[in-house]
């Protein structure tokens, strides 16, 4: 009776811990993808100031060399735009919130790595229910830690997220692809 007891101490931890390592996978993917994204929109604003200054010089060449009034018009409109992006991203800081979205996949990695050495050590029965519980607390706190400290997902990163790692199966991989990573003693086909 006792060990009926004890096997069904260690299914519910290992359903509890199953389930917090899906959520810490789509976090953590969530969290790349919005680092991906923000790199993205932060390289056309980028390209978009460089183009912006090249047209605004340009404008005013052609108004030196030319004397004409219209390059100068455009030229002020041009710089008129490129001084309202440039207030916006002083205060919306991209490179900054980049960097945070990093740093929190980064931390999550390491998390759901801890909680993978977990479910493997409860399923070849490594480790006591009570230490189970002791380790999977340690990593519920340092979960809500990673989670204070990261900037806020969006909906579009999530999407690509559950893209990712449902259809490009981005953290799937088959005996075969594993095996290429090791050496010849250790490959299993």
């Amino acid at each position: 009776m006792e060990q009926n007891s004890h096997y069904k101490e260690y299914e519910l931890l290992e359903s509890q811990l199953r389930e917090n390592y899906g959520k810490i996978v789509y976090s953590h993917k969530t969290q790349e993808k919005c680092a991906d994204i923000l790199t993205k929109r932060n390289n056309c604003i980028k390209n978009g100031q460089i183009i912006l200054a090249a047209l605004i010089t340009t404008g005013l060449l052609i108004r030196i060399f030319q004397g004409q009034e219209w390059p100068l018009i455009v030229s002020t409109i041009l710089s008129a735009i490129q001084f309202a992006l440039t207030s916006f991203l002083k205060e919306y800081n991209l490179g900054e919130t980049i960097q945070k979205h990093t740093t929190a996949a980064l931390e999550l990695l390491d998390i759901r790595e801890q909680y993978l050495s977990l479910i493997t050590d409860l399923k070849a029965r490594l480790i006591l229910p009570t230490e189970i519980i002791t380790k999977r607390d340690e990593l519920q706190e340092k979960l809500s830690k990673t989670y204070k400290g990261s900037p806020r997902t969006f909906s579009k990163a999530y999407t690509t997220a559950q893209k990712a790692l449902k259809i490009n199966e981005e953290l799937t991989f088959t005996d075969t692809e594993i095996d290429n990573f090791l050496p010849t003693i250790l490959r299993k086909t």
